[in-house]
C-alpha cells in the first residue's frame, strides 16, 4: 500500500476504510478484476485549499470488471500529494484521499 499515505482514506462505495493496514486488507479481499477507463482528468488544487502543500484532484470513469461478476460502470477520484523522498530530490506522490463508486443506472 505504498501508494497511499499512512493516514489516507479510501470510501467505497459509502463504505470508508482509513490506514495502511486497512486499505492492505480491503484491497487483498477484492477478486481480481479488469479496468477499462473512459475518461480522466487532473488539475491543481489550490494551495489555500491545502495549507500549501502541493495536491492534485485526478477525477476518472470507466467500465470494470471483477471476476464472476457483471461489466459495471464506475467513478472514482482521489487527491494525491506531493511527499518530500528521503533518497531523491523528486518529490514522491501518495494518494490522501480515494473514493470509488459503481455508477448503476435504472433501466
Amino acid at each position: 500500500m505504498r501508494l497511499y499515505l499512512d493516514k489516507a482514506t479510501l470510501v467505497w462505495n459509502g463504505n470508508a476504510v482509513s490506514g495502511q493496514a486497512a486499505l492492505g486488507d480491503f484491497f487483498e479481499s477484492l477478486p481480481s478484476s479488469e479496468f477499462s477507463i473512459q475518461t480522466l482528468d487532473c488539475q491543481p488544487v489550490h494551495e489555500q485549499a491545502t495549507q500549501g502543500q502541493t495536491t492534485l484532484l485526478v477525477v476518472t470513469a470507466g467500465q470494470v470488471k471483477f471476476d464472476g461478476q457483471k461489466q459495471r460502470y464506475f467513478n472514482q477520484n482521489f487527491l494525491l500529494t506531493a511527499q518530500a523522498s528521503p533518497t531523491s530530490d523528486q518529490p514522491v506522490w501518495k494518494i490522501a484521499s480515494d473514493c470509488f463508486r459503481f455508477q448503476d443506472w435504472s433501466s
